[in-house]
């Protein structure tokens, strides 16, 4: 059991403070640990006791009339009126013991019921006890017994006060009424207990449903991440790469290069920054952070990566780039940054062909490719989690994207995103 499951039954069990006033079975299942320190056994609670005292007190009740009714019926004689009174106070004393047998119980009241008016109240509390605490099947075997041998019962032994079909039609009346008494308070204990098991499904689902919405969240500011450093970092490494291979470049380059790193750190430095700044203040950093780039700023983007040495050939078709719907237009910044991040470190040199189209209702198409490599390229660590992610950033948003190698050795990126109509 998991730990969304264990603290959804401690706090289902902390809203019954009294188990005492609760059935024993019904508080240990609320309260698994209850029975756990007394080793699994049942023990009785308050309410138990008081329950037990009364059905005894019925059973004695009931078991003194008819222990008048033995006495005083002529139709038995002294000596089985004695037996009769006898048999019955054992089994009003017996009654104590329904909860650890009920089975037991109910069958040994069969025959004692024939042979003891007296017991009449003790074998219609047992036949209420076996309904409570056992299935059905018992039931209908033990008590359909108790109730076809109603008429032999009084074929053996005739009531003097009552006509013969009315007695056992009052005896199979009471025993029906008696089984039809238990099995509704069972049907209240697991209605009460299915209850309980689906608050606690509840509260696991809803903690399960927490935990998911907390991983995806990572896993959405993991891919922000991703996206957002990837660009200036590689950057960073192309520049000083080239500084470390031309330590006698023309001092102009130098400066430029210079340059480009010190933007790039700070861009960098930047959105890291603003990136934290969700994690610890949530939506309200994000909105108080700077503007998440959209594809109004897909030029400046292509005029980094051509600072950076690319040779970039840019066929934008949209109009207006502020028309593109803003979640539309961040993600395909997201998706063009990625692709010419990957150019850059993967096919370092090669020309990048960036073509985006699309129209309100049509949607918006970016085509990304770049040629094969004009040299041989180490292979990168890590590489393939930036277009999985671009994938998945694509599917949530209702899109696709595919990519892979071509025939002559480029590499094309293909998505395509929806643009619904204002």
């Amino acid at each position: 059991m998991g730990p969304a499951a264990r603290s959804g039954e401690e706090g289902f069990g902390s809203a019954y403070p009294w188990p005492s006033l609760l059935p024993a079975a019904v508080a240990d299942e609320f309260d698994p640990e209850r029975a756990a320190r007394r080793g699994g056994r049942t023990r009785r609670t308050a309410r138990d006791w008081t329950v037990d005292l009364l059905c005894f007190l019925v059973a004695v009740a009931i078991g003194m009339v008819g222990a008048d009714t033995a006495v005083r019926n002529p139709n038995v004689s002294e000596n089985a009126a004695h037996l009769d009174v006898l048999v019955g106070v054992a089994a009003c004393a017996a009654v104590w013991l329904r909860r650890r047998w009920p089975v037991g119980l109910a069958v040994a009241m069969i025959p004692v019921s024939i042979v003891s008016d007296t017991a009449g109240g003790a074998a219609a509390v047992a036949l209420f006890t076996l309904a409570v605490h056992r299935p059905f099947r018992y039931v209908a075997w033990i008590g359909g017994l108790s109730i076809v041998l109603a008429p032999a019962v009084y074929l053996l032994r005739p009531d003097p006060d009552i006509p013969y079909g009315m007695a056992v039609a009052l005896s199979v009346m009471l025993g029906l009424t008696v089984i039809a008494l238990g099995m509704f308070v069972r049907s209240r204990r697991q209605l009460l207990l299915s209850l309980r098991d689906r608050a606690l499904r509840a509260e696991t689902e809803a903690a399960l449903r927490a935990e998911q919405a907390q991983r995806l969240a990572r896993e959405g500011i993991a891919r922000e991440m991703h996206d957002v450093l990837a660009h200036r970092l590689t950057l960073l490494s192309v520049h000083a790469g080239a500084l470390e291979f031309r330590p006698d470049a023309p001092q102009a380059e130098v400066a430029r290069a210079a340059g480009v790193i010190r933007d790039s750190a700070h861009e960098a430095l930047q959105d890291l920054r603003e990136i934290i700044g969700v994690l610890r203040a949530g939506e309200a950093a994000e909105e108080s952070g700077r503007p998440q780039p959209t594809l109004a700023a897909l030029g400046q983007l292509v005029t980094e990566s051509r600072r950076a040495g690319m040779s970039i050939r840019l066929d934008d078709r949209i109009d207006d780039p502020h028309a593109v719907p803003g979640a539309t237009g961040r993600n395909a910044y997201r998706i063009a940054q990625e692709a010419l991040t990957n150019a850059r470190k993967h096919a370092p040199g090669a020309e990048v062909t960036l073509r985006i189209t699309g129209a309100p209702g049509e949607g918006l198409t970016l085509d990304i490719r770049n040629s094969a490599p004009p040299g041989d390229v180490p292979p990168v660590p890590g590489s393939g989690q930036g277009l999985i992610g671009l994938t998945e950033r694509a599917g949530l948003t209702g899109g696709r994207l595919v990519h892979g190698k071509e025939a002559d050795g480029g590499f094309r990126v293909h998505a395509w995103l929806p643009w619904q109509e204002r």
